[in-house]
């Protein structure tokens, strides 16, 4: 699992720590029962401070991707596997979309239609 960060970005460290978490479930990468790196381990090798890490590993908690446990870490949730079961649908979305020529605009207005933030 690699989990990059751009500290340029204008996106809060802790929520691309949570995003790339949640792409490499998304992706299959992680899979339920792995184990994510200790926080203190990953807050040296992103060089940030281990409450940011901590804060992401509650915002992923929180959404039911991870389960925080005392002694066990941080271990991926049944969750992710939902995760990549959607992402094998948006795939087939938009392989159906350029074989019928919607234009990609027109796909994000319609998936924003169907599900506003």
């Amino acid at each position: 699992m690699l989990i990059r960060i751009d500290p340029g970005s204008g996106v809060a460290i802790f929520d691309q720590i949570a995003a790339s978490v949640r792409a490499d479930a998304s992706r299959g990468t992680l899979r339920p029962g792995d184990r994510l790196p200790a926080a203190r381990e990953l807050a040296e090798a992103l060089e940030v401070n281990v409450h940011t890490v901590l804060r992401a590993y509650q915002q992923l908690r929180d959404e039911g991707l991870i389960d925080l446990r005392r002694g066990r870490g941080a271990v991926v949730t049944d969750a992710a596997a939902r995760g990549s079961e959607l992402l094998d649908a948006v795939r087939a979305l938009v392989a159906d979309a350029r074989r019928t020529g919607v234009p990609p605009q027109t796909l994000l207005t319609l998936i924003r239609e169907e599900y506003p933030a």
